[in-house]
């Protein structure tokens, strides 16, 4: 399978100022993601999509192939991903290269565990799903079979839909959230069906304590207490 290992970093970042070339522990924020798919075998090219020319500048000095500036109606704080993804593909179609997937690698998940990209590929091609996302557990106490609704009339229902709540926490069914540190999908999911998931999405659960994602300056904090601990690991 020919899969696109695309990283977006888009200037402008609000919450924390430049962070996409910001230093965490020596180290501009986009190398940890580069490193990560540099380690990857079942990438076959990992380019870097940015409007930034500082960016497009730090991304180059660290090996990371820049193709293209990315078109800036692609690179406001309201723009989807969907779109940035396939400009990148269709970039390729232009020149007359195909992948068969996507591999979203987002800058503001550093800490990926060694062998964690080849190992969701390795599943997204066994499950032959249209998609794969990795994700983290939900603490049960957060689970939408436990999470309430209120209704116009001031009442409560559970999320999901049923009429009794299941009272045992060993009953509740396994339940996810997104960590943001993989976004697989094929090629024609993307360009054909206009969607970042498609009709089936399978999963990779990762280690939550290699978890942070970086929105606000509280997260970056958390960040560089985790890169110490974690340096030997990713």
């Amino acid at each position: 399978m020919k899969i696109l290992g695309l990283i977006p970093a888009r200037g402008g970042s609000k919450g924390i100022p430049g962070k996409n070339i910001k230093l965490l522990n020596g180290k501009p924020l986009l190398a940890y993601t580069f490193e990560s798919a540099q380690k990857s075998s079942l990438l076959s090219k990992t380019i870097l999509s940015s409007d930034d020319a500082e960016i497009i500048q730090t991304a180059q000095e660290l090996g990371l192939e820049v193709p293209f500036v990315r078109p800036a109606d692609l690179a406001d704080d309201k723009s989807p991903t969907l779109p940035v993804i396939q400009h990148a593909l269709r970039f390729f179609l232009e020149k007359g290269e195909n992948f068969d997937a996507v591999c979203l690698l987002q800058t503001t998940y550093p800490f990926r565990a060694s062998g964690l990209i080849d190992k969701a590929i390795e599943k997204f091609i066994q499950m032959d799903a249209d998609a794969l996302i990795s994700v983290l557990p939900v603490p049960h106490e957060f689970n939408p079979h436990w999470v309430f609704e209120p209704d116009n009339s001031g009442l409560l229902n559970i999320s999901t839909g049923e009429k009794k709540i299941i009272s045992r926490r060993q009953d509740l069914p396994p339940a996810y959230i997104r960590d943001g540190a993989i976004y697989l999908t094929k090629a024609k999911t993307l360009l054909e069906e206009g969607s970042l998931y498609g009709d089936s999405l399978t999963y990779f659960e990762t280690d939550p304590s290699n978890y942070v994602n970086l929105d606000t300056f509280q997260d970056w904090q958390k960040a560089e207490e985790l890169v110490l601990r974690l340096s030997p690991k990713i």
